[in-house]
């Protein structure tokens, strides 16, 4: 991905700015940055945001660096200072949406002052037609009549609290009512959206709007700024955000890959695209991209320490204790159906509202598809919808995706008629989702907006909703992850690692972003769980009585489990934190209270539990836990983070996870890093690890420091092979080699391992020559078949080099 003679990233560091941790704090970092061993860092969002915003996803101008970061220079300056450093930058992208901020978004500011004809109104996703000519933004607290005290005409604009909103040419004299019914915009209780908005959202979220980059125009404009600093060096690589929410995202990334190369006189960039596969989906072989973000090799390093049957026998404890209904937690595939039918009937009514209006005008075109009742085309798209079983079906070799929107999937859905002859709007709905009607422009609308809800559709009932309400395994339930079958073996794991290494070397991989719903190492805590299920029965059953004793009543049984697991994986006595990540993960369940529907009764319960729960004595038991099952956690740690550093692909170390990080969900996960340059210098020189945290930034920087100085053992020509230990205890090592001069070897099910009597006599047969393992404190060499008790004397996870 350097056809002009840029080297690909090695290894890349994910910062978080925000106006506290600005383009100069980035560049502060970039000395201890460099001598951790990336070779790039990777930044989020750079362009201009909303005031204040900590992630910069809502973009409001395309054309400006954000000065709150420090603006052009800044960034700049930040690239000097990095390439001085032997360091690359890559940023992350955002082509979907921006933020529908009329205050501080200059085109859609447009848009509602000029209506249809704004120059800028192509931008924008927005029916009209739908809307009666007019957008809904809904932004009132309550219906209008009751908000209509709160507006006022003020400098030229309507105001509403903080919001400020153009003024429609010719409007400004007229008295108040008529003034706000004469403008192009309609101002709305804000529960309107579900039901009423006329243009596409990010997801659920409305206050992101969605952006038409298919339109060469709108492209252009909102890319000459990243395309420009591509052009100066100044940026070597690029992440894009959602590319599921795009009309067509194989046109929009060959247009950027054609781009880029066109203004860096033909040089590639690597590009990566933050695509989520389910298990066994592949991504489009003709994306010209590098690959991933890594979501897919998250789950396939967490699943490989967590122990196939205690997972299972966790499962049972979890339904004994907690009783949830089949269909709210009970069960993966009908929670998650359940929670599809919510969204789709709710939360994403107004997008099923727009593909009914699609269909009906593809219906009205011509006479052999007319007389498909709206309802009929409407039941059709819910049952087709939350059977979609993949982010977003994606043509393959130019044929429709019938893979994903099966014959069967279609039986099912028809099962929702009473009348045979009306179960026909099933066909008409899955054939035009697979474009086997035609290639028109309504055609062409219709297939892309189904495929765009779908992925909002199963962003917000899995990730958002199911995930909260199956929680046998906490850290199961993570982007990317399958909770209904998280255990990974290792031949599975071997498997997926040489097909990333034929297929895509330099796809991106991780562990911890800024969206995972709890950091690799609360999640590496959570899996020792499946390896003592009863130990965690005893400790369950402890702290429920002494919560009881106290006099305060449980919230609910399968809230209280989440709860006790979530303690356990932090690990931490920080309440607040925790308090606050357990709300969020009530509400986003939605069973008892919900953002939009909160049940202040259940909340406080909530909130008086977890003070008297993990928040109070009995809490205390948390830490008797994570002392008890200490080692086994350090396996985990220790040997995930190996994993991922030295696998196929390019590692992404999110900021201050390569020393003992525990975040829960954002804005947990956001925090700022911590300075580890002090505690770098002192292993550097010569200091001993002292604790989980110390011992992975050493293992860390000695991973990234192999990976820069010998990059040909990992890059695209390097080589993945698994290594198969010998002997009784054999399943408890995952070890492979890569090109034939390094070797991982990793301690998995460590717990099981010490119940079962150690490693009794297994070995390691290492490929030939000598190695040395570079780990600080076991300076010693390896040749032939290695005793994994002598290898793992001192670390649970090892890494050899072997000698030249």
């Amino acid at each position: 991905m350097g056809g002009d003679g840029l080297a690909p990233p090695t290894a890349t560091y994910r910062l978080q700015l925000t106006p506290d941790f600005p383009f100069a704090a980035a560049e502060a970092a970039v000395p201890y940055l460099a001598s951790l061993g990336v070779s790039h860092l990777h930044l989020s969002p750079v362009l201009d945001a909303v005031p204040g915003s900590a992630h910069g996803y809502d973009v409001v101008d395309h054309t400006r660096i954000r000065g709150e970061l420090g603006g052009p220079a800044g960034l700049r300056a930040l690239s000097r200072t990095a390439r001085a450093h032997g360091l690359g930058l890559v940023v992350d992208i955002v082509p979907n949406h921006m933020a529908a901020a009329p205050r501080f978004n200059r085109a859609l500011w447009n848009v509602l002052r000029e209506g249809p004809k704004s120059p800028y109104a192509r931008w924008f996703d927005i029916d009209w037609e739908a809307g009666g000519g007019r957008v809904l933004l809904p932004v009132l607290g309550g219906r209008l009549g009751d908000e209509g005290e709160n507006l006022r005409v003020e400098d030229g604009e309507l105001r509403y609290y903080e919001h400020a909103f153009p003024l429609r040419e010719g409007t400004q004299g007229l008295p108040l009512p008529r003034l706000v019914d004469a403008q192009w915009y309609r101002l709305g209780w804000w529960r309107l959206a579900r039901t009423e908005l006329n243009y596409r959202r990010f997801f659920t979220i409305s206050e992101l709007i969605g952006l038409r980059v298919e339109d060469p125009e709108v492209f252009e404009a909102t890319h000459a700024v990243l395309l420009g600093l591509l052009a100066e060096g100044v940026v070597e690589g690029v992440r894009v955000d959602h590319p599921d929410g795009l009309a067509d995202p194989g046109g929009y990334l060959r247009r950027l890959a054609r781009r880029v190369g066109e203004v860096t006189g033909g040089g590639a960039r690597w590009t990566v695209v933050e695509k989520i596969l389910a298990d066994g989906e592949r991504l489009p072989a003709g994306w010209p991209v590098a690959g991933t973000t890594g979501y897919d090799a998250l789950r396939h390093i967490d699943g490989v320490f967590i122990d196939p049957a205690g997972a299972g026998e966790l499962i049972g404890q979890y339904r004994r204790f907690a009783a949830p209904a089949h269909d709210r937690g009970g069960e993966w595939e009908a929670t998650v159906r359940r929670a599809a039918y919510r969204v789709v009937t709710h939360e994403l009514a107004a997008e099923v509202e727009t593909l009914v209006r699609i269909a009906g005008r593809v219906c009205a075109d011509g006479t052999a598809r007319r007389d498909h009742a709206p309802w009929a085309v409407r039941t059709a798209l819910r049952e087709l919808l939350v059977r979609v079983p993949v982010y977003r079906p994606y043509a393959s070799e130019g044929e429709p995706d019938a893979e994903v929107l099966t014959a069967e999937a279609a039986r099912q859905a028809a099962m929702a008629f009473t009348v045979p002859q009306e179960a026909d709007a099933v066909t008409l709905v899955r054939e035009l989702a697979l474009g086997l009607l035609g290639d028109g422009p309504d055609h062409r609308a219709f297939r892309d907006r189904f495929a765009q809800t779908a992925s909002a559709l199963r962003a917000k009932s899995v990730e958002d909703t199911a995930f909260y309400r199956y929680t046998p395994l906490l850290s199961a339930s993570e982007v990317g992850g399958d909770p209904s079958g998280p255990a990974v073996r290792p031949a599975t794991f071997h498997a997926y690692c040489a097909r990333l290494q034929q297929d895509w070397p330099l796809t991106g991989t991780v562990l911890s972003t800024h969206d995972t719903k709890r950091s690799a190492d609360v999640r590496a805590a959570t899996a020792v769980i499946t390896e003592r299920p009863q130990y965690w029965a005893d400790f369950l059953s402890d702290v429920t009585k002494a919560t009881a004793s106290g006099g305060t009543g449980s919230p609910d049984p399968q809230f209280v489990w989440a709860a006790w697991q979530a303690a356990v994986g932090f690990g931490l006595p920080d309440a607040e934190r925790l308090g606050d990540a357990l709300l969020k993960h009530a509400r986003e369940a939605g069973l008892h209270t919900s953002w939009t529907e909160q049940d202040a009764v259940y909340e406080k319960a909530v909130k008086d539990f977890m003070a008297a729960g993990p928040g109070g004595r009995p809490g205390s038991e948390v830490a008797v836990f994570n002392r008890e099952m200490g080692p086994y956690i350090r396996a985990n740690v220790l040997g995930a983070a190996l994993l991922h550093l030295t696998m196929p692909g390019v590692p992404d170390v999110y900021q201050g996870t390569e020393s003992e990080v525990r975040t829960l969900v954002d804005p947990d996960n956001r925090r700022t890093p911590p300075d580890l340059r002090a505690t770098l210098s002192s292993l550097d020189g010569g200091a001993a690890p002292t604790g989980l945290g110390e011992e992975k930034t050493a293992l860390t920087a000695a991973a990234l420091r192999l990976r820069r100085a010998r990059p040909g053992l990992f890059g695209p020509g390097a080589s993945y092979d698994p290594l198969p230990a010998s002997g009784r205890a054999a399943p408890h090592c995952l070890a492979f080699s890569r090109s034939g001069g390094a070797v991982t070897a990793v301690t998995r099910l460590s717990a099981r391992l010490a119940d079962s009597g150690g490693w009794q006599g297994t070995t390691l047969p290492l490929p030939e020559g000598r190695w040395r393992t570079v780990l600080p404190g076991e300076e010693r060499e390896f040749t032939g078949r290695a005793s994994l008790e002598e290898l793992f004397t001192v670390w649970p996870a090892v890494l050899l080099v072997r000698e030249e």
